[in-house]
Order: C-alpha cells, then sequence, then structure tokens
C-alpha cells in the first residue's frame, strides 16, 4: 500500500482526518491519542462523544479535554455522547467548542467529500427536526463522498452497549444518499464492518461504520461477532486515520497505546443517485436548529434511564 501522506487528488494533498471517541476521563488517560494525533498532524479531528467524563462539564472539558485533545481544538468537529447530556443542553460541550460546534448537528465539506455531524441524544426518529435536516443537506450537497458521524452505533457486537435501532432513520437517509462511511463511539472497543443496508444486509452499494470508541478512557470486552463485522479488537487505544481521496477512501486503524494490532485498507466510493428526495422542509440551514428545552430535557431524561 502506498504511504498515505502521498496520495494526492488533483495534485494537492487529499485530507487526512482522524476520529475516536470515549476520551478523556482524567488529564493522562487522553494523553496517549493526543501526542499521536500531533505526530500524525491530520487536517481535521473529530471526537465522536464522551469527549469528558464523567458529565462533559466545562469544568471537566478544561482539566481533561482541553490538555490533551484541546490542543487540536482550532482543526476539531466534535459531536455529543450521552456523557455530554448529563449536563443539561450538553452546555459544558456547546461552551467549551464554541464555534467549533456549531449546532447539535451540522455539516461541512472538505476536499471532494460532504461530511455530517450528528448528535444521538436528541430527537432521532423520522420526521423529527433532526431527520428532516438530515434529509434536506443530503438534498443540498450532491458530492460523491459522504461520511456521517455521532455518538452511538447502530451496529455493535459490543457486549455492554448493544445495536441500537434507532438509528435506522438516520441509516435509511444516508443509505438512499448513497454515503459510504459512518462513524461512532460508545463502545470502547474498535471495529469495523462490511458494507451494509440499514437492515443489515451486505452489500456494494452499503455503508461501512467503524466503531472507534479507544480513544483513551477504558475498553470494554468485545462479544461474539455479529453479522457482518469484519474486525474487532478490546486491548488497543488508538485513532483511525482516513485519507479522504477524490474517489475513494483509505483507512488505517493508529495505535497509540496497549498490544501491537493493525487494521488498513482502501474502498471506492458508492455511485451516487441521479437524484435525492428530501422530505419537504422549509429551511435551508446548513446547521441544525438548536432543539426546544422541552426537548432536551425529554431527551436527556430518556438517556439517563436508559444509559450508563
Amino acid at each position: 500500500m502506498a504511504d498515505l501522506a502521498s496520495e494526492t487528488t488533483e495534485g494537492r494533498a487529499a485530507p487526512l482526518i482522524v476520529a475516536a471517541g470515549d476520551l478523556c476521563g482524567t488529564a493522562t488517560d487522553c494523553r496517549p491519542t493526543a501526542r499521536l494525533i500531533g505526530r500524525i498532524s491530520p487536517r481535521r479531528v473529530l471526537a465522536l462523544g464522551d469527549n469528558a467524563y464523567p458529565d462533559g462539564t466545562l469544568s471537566q472539558y478544561r482539566a481533561y479535554y482541553r490538555p490533551n485533545w484541546g490542543r487540536f481544538k482550532a482543526k476539531t468537529s466534535p459531536v455529543p455522547g450521552n456523557h455530554e447530556f448529563r449536563t443539561p443542553n450538553a452546555q459544558g460541550y456547546r461552551d467549551f467548542f464554541g464555534a467549533r460546534a456549531p449546532a447539535l448537528y451540522y455539516s461541512y465539506n472538505l476536499g471532494a467529500w460532504h461530511l455530517i455531524a450528528l448528535s444521538g441524544d436528541i430527537n432521532v426518529s423520522a420526521g423529527s427536526p433532526q431527520e428532516r435536516w438530515l434529509r434536506r443537506d443530503l438534498a443540498r450537497h450532491p458530492r460523491r463522498c459522504i461520511l456521517a458521524y455521532w455518538h452511538e452505533p447502530r451496529f455493535t457486537s459490543g457486549t455492554v452497549h448493544s445495536s441500537d435501532p434507532r438509528f435506522g432513520p438516520f441509516w435509511r437517509a444516508l443509505y438512499a444518499a448513497r454515503a459510504d462511511v459512518v462513524l461512532n463511539g460508545h463502545v470502547h472497543n474498535y471495529e469495523r464492518f462490511a458494507r451494509q443496508s440499514p437492515s443489515g444486509r451486505k452489500t456494494r452499494k452499503g455503508i461501512r461504520e467503524f466503531v472507534i470508541g479507544t480513544g483513551g478512557i477504558s475498553h470494554y470486552a468485545s462479544g461474539r461477532p455479529i453479522k457482518h463485522s469484519q474486525v474487532q479488537n478490546d486491548t488497543a487505544f488508538g485513532v483511525l486515520k482516513l485519507r479522504l481521496l477524490r474517489r475513494s477512501y483509505r483507512w488505517k486503524f493508529a495505535r497509540a497505546a496497549g498490544p501491537k494490532f493493525h487494521d488498513s485498507g482502501t474502498t471506492r466510493c458508492s455511485r451516487r443517485p441521479r437524484t435525492f428526495r428530501a422530505a419537504p422542509a422549509a429551511s435551508s440551514r446548513t446547521t441544525g436548529e438548536a432543539p426546544s428545552p422541552l426537548m432536551l430535557f425529554h431527551a436527556h431524561a430518556s438517556e439517563l434511564l436508559r444509559r450508563r
């Protein structure tokens, strides 16, 4: 395989991004992955939620996240996790990141790719404001390659958290638009899946999901692999490196600490459909509107009851 650093697209270096979730519970446990990111020097850093434990307060972000992953704040595009919502409205997360997190869901372009940051801890159902926004966003950005990310995975073999069917609406919208990659955390291990449909059917036109809950807080034991799980690791901490080429992507798990583990590969982007019909909408914003306080209250209360 060619050196990732030498990959180019139309004469320019293709963007290199890194991603992981479940990061900092002390000032030291996410230090190895932060040092690794410093050596990699990516274009963009994706913090996949549960970035500052245990409650995502502003003081925890300042004490634990800022000395480590906070060094890359200027090029970080984060999403919140369930622990961020232990602070009402995920306010610690929002105050810390400021303009780097323009809303609880937003999107942006990077090279030939369109990236979509979503929130798994507010309403994600079909017809919700977030799901309608997602469909509008996909319709407005007919770029060839699409990557979406949020905290909780639709599919996982994990022993502490299970596959979450709540995210079927996200997957259906992304699949209809021929999205290519979904990134999640929440499960404190690494897992790569084959390309599959929202119902879990293996298909060449499907979405490849990576679970990268290996940012530093801890590990969960991997369970028996579910259908289409291709690789698992629950002993190494690290980040996923993705080189976003014009018509494909290269991935590599970069180990920061723990036993040796390797996973890498290349996949071409899906061919886009001629048209993608969004749900009717009145807005054309590229960032999602903040949900109402009542919506956030119910989402936060149900999350505390349902999740650790």
